[in-house]
C-alpha cells in the first residue's frame, strides 16, 4: 500500500483545509501510511492525532525559512514515501527531492510557478484541470481528483432556532464561507432584503465581518441577519435550513454545495466556475447570474413559496452526492490513482 507525505501550508480556516482534514483520516481508514506537515497550528494537530495520524508542524514561512526545508527532508528520509502531496503553493515549495513522486494538488487557479518542482498536478474540477493543461502542463500528468462531503448521517439534529433569536415559523437561509469579497455575501444580503420574512443565518468570519454588518444595516435587514462567525456543526446548520445558497463570485469548487447535497438541502448558486460544473440547473439546484441580486431574490423566493420543487431539487442532489462525492468513491480515486503513479 502507498505510504504518503502529506504537506500543507494553510490557514486555520477554509474549504481546502476542512477537505485535508477529512482526507487524512479517510485515506488512513483505507490503510494508507501516511506521515503529515502542516504549518503549526494546535488545534489543527489535536484533531489530526486524535484521528490517529502522525503529525509534524512547521513553520512554512519565507525564502529563508531553512528549518522547515530541513525537517521536511528529514522526516522524508525516515519515513520513506512513496509519494508526496503538497497542498497550497507555500507546501509546494517545500517538497522534499529524492526518489519521491511530488504532487500538487490544487483547489484554484494558482500561478503554476510554485509547482516546478511536482511531476503531477491534481485538481478538484474539471475545468481546473482543463485550465492546467492549457497553461502547458502535460495533459497525462494533469489529474481529476473531487472533493468528498462527510455523510451526515439519516437525520442530524437541527440546531434550536432560539439559540438564535429566530422565530420557529420562519423560512430560513442558510449560508457557509469566508466572509470575503469572492464569496458574494454582499449579493446575497441584498437579495433576502427582497424576501420577506425571510431570516439569513450566515455562518463564517473574515475581513469583510463589519462592512457585512452595516450593510444589513443599512437595508433595514438586520433583525433577519444572524452573523454565526466559524461552526464546526455545518451538519446540524444545515439540517435546520429550508434552503442553502451559495452566492460565490469566485467558486472554483464549491465543497458547501456538496455539503448541501449531503445533507438533502435544496440549493440556489450563482453561476460561478465550480457551482455551474456541479450543480444541472432546475435538476439538482438552481442557478442564478453572478453579481445578479434581483436574479437571485427571485430564486430564493421561488424556493421558498414551492416546497414540492424544494424537495425535488432536495432528492436530486442527494442522488448526485451518493453516486459522486461520497467518501467511498473518492478516497478509491485517490487510491487509485496514488498507485497508478508512484514509482
Amino acid at each position: 500500500m502507498t505510504r504518503l507525505l502529506q504537506m500543507m501550508a494553510g490557514a486555520r480556516h477554509g474549504g481546502a483545509e476542512a477537505f485535508f482534514e477529512r482526507l487524512a483520516p479517510a485515506l488512513a481508514r483505507a490503510g494508507l501510511a501516511q506521515h503529515l506537515l502542516i504549518r503549526a497550528d494546535a488545534e489543527r494537530a489535536a484533531r489530526l492525532r486524535a484521528a490517529g495520524l502522525e503529525v509534524t508542524e512547521l513553520g512554512f514561512g519565507g525564502a529563508l525559512d531553512l528549518f522547515t526545508r530541513r525537517r521536511a527532508a528529514t522526516i522524508a528520509k525516515t519515513f520513506r514515501p512513496d509519494i508526496a502531496l503538497a497542498w497550497m503553493n507555500r507546501a509546494a515549495r517545500f517538497l522534499p527531492k529524492g526518489d519521491i513522486v511530488r504532487v500538487g494538488r490544487l483547489g484554484g487557479y494558482y500561478d503554476l510557478k510554485y509547482y516546478r518542482a511536482c511531476d503531477h498536478l491534481a485538481g478538484n474540477t474539471p475545468d481546473l484541470c482543463a485550465w492546467i493543461a492549457k497553461q502547458g502542463w502535460p495533459a497525462d500528468r494533469v489529474h481529476y481528483l473531487p472533493n468528498f462531503a462527510a455523510d451526515p448521517g439519516p437525520s442530524p439534529e437541527p440546531l434550536p432556532r432560539q439559540s438564535f433569536d429566530t422565530p420557529p415559523e420562519a423560512k430560513l437561509i442558510v449560508a457557509l464561507g469566508r466572509l470575503h469579497p469572492n464569496k458574494g455575501f454582499d449579493v446575497l444580503l441584498r437579495a433576502v432584503a427582497r424576501v420577506e420574512g425571510a431570516v439569513l443565518w450566515l455562518a463564517g468570519e473574515g475581513p469583510l465581518r463589519a462592512e457585512l454588518t452595516a450593510q444589513a444595516e443599512t437595508l433595514g435587514i438586520a433583525s433577519r441577519v444572524r452573523f454565526l462567525g466559524w461552526r464546526d456543526d455545518g451538519p446540524r446548520l444545515l439540517a435546520s435550513a429550508d434552503l442553502f445558497v451559495c452566492p460565490s463570485r469566485h467558486e472554483p469548487l464549491g465543497n458547501v454545495v456538496i455539503e448541501a447535497w449531503a445533507a438533502a438541502r435544496p440549493v440556489i448558486a450563482a453561476a460561478s466556475q465550480g457551482p455551474s460544473q456541479l450543480i444541472r440547473d432546475g435538476i439538482d439546484g438552481l442557478l442564478v447570474p453572478v453579481d445578479d441580486d434581483d436574479a437571485m431574490a427571485a430564486g430564493l423566493a421561488r424556493l421558498l413559496a414551492d416546497p414540492a420543487l424544494a424537495a425535488t431539487l432536495a432528492s436530486a442532489g442527494r442522488a448526485a452526492y451518493d453516486a459522486h462525492f461520497t467518501e467511498a468513491a473518492v478516497v478509491a480515486r485517490y487510491i487509485e490513482f496514488f498507485e497508478r503513479v508512484k514509482r
